[in-house]
């Protein structure tokens, strides 16, 4: 009876003493944690006419040139597919020949431009009494990057005389961006993607501030 006891006293005390490290006892532990800061984006670009001063009046000659030099610079941070887009005044006109043999009244683009190499046309249709022209730039223009322009002048047609005297003359420019990554567009050649980019620019931007002229 007495070794019983004393096992049962070894056994006790051996739990008391479990129970008394396992209550002091420190877990080996850590933490760490980490923030993603991410910057948005920016598309932004600036329509130039360097060439081009609005404040002085121009009038203008049958067949004369002048000055207009549209481009785009990316002012923002991103990457950009950018387009041109020039509405020309159509109106009904008759206009003369080299030799001076005249033309039948006819509905005429009042002005005529030479599109440089790098640019590609993507649409010309008549809105209203303008020929819209849109152009889409060859290249992805970086942040900081301008385009070349995409002409220099324009020339105004050889309108007979009594027409169209006083009358003041418009030719409107805009100019778009697109983002180049994350738009669906990233196979084929600059040009198809900036295309694509573009009819979807156009279905995005419906009854919006930024939409195209239709």
């Amino acid at each position: 009876m007495k070794n019983k006891k004393m096992w049962k006293g070894i056994a006790l005390a051996a739990v008391i003493v479990s129970l008394a490290v396992g209550g002091t006892m420190a877990y080996l532990t850590d933490y760490d944690s980490t923030v993603n800061e991410f910057t948005v984006g920016k598309v932004d670009i600036e329509l130039e006419e360097p060439n081009w001063d609005p404040d002085i009046p121009t009038k203008i000659e049958p067949t004369e040139s002048i000055k207009k030099d549209p481009q785009i610079k990316n002012a923002g941070t991103n990457d950009a597919f950018v387009y041109l887009e020039v509405s020309i005044p159509i109106a009904k006109v008759e206009t003369a020949n080299e030799d001076g043999t005249r033309n039948a009244e006819a509905n005429t683009e009042l002005f005529t431009f030479t599109a440089k190499s790098g640019w590609t046309q993507l649409s010309k249709q008549q809105v209203g009494t303008n020929m819209v022209y849109t152009y889409a730039y060859n290249s992805i223009l970086e942040p900081a990057q301008t385009t070349t322009t995409l002409f220099d002048e324009v020339t105004f047609v050889n309108v007979v005389e009594g027409y169209l005297d006083t009358q003041q003359l418009d030719i409107p420019v805009r100019a778009y961006a697109i983002q180049t990554t994350n738009t669906g567009t990233e196979t084929g050649t600059v040009v198809q993607q900036a295309k694509e980019a573009y009819e979807k620019y156009v279905n995005q931007n419906t009854g919006q501030p930024g939409k195209v002229t239709k």
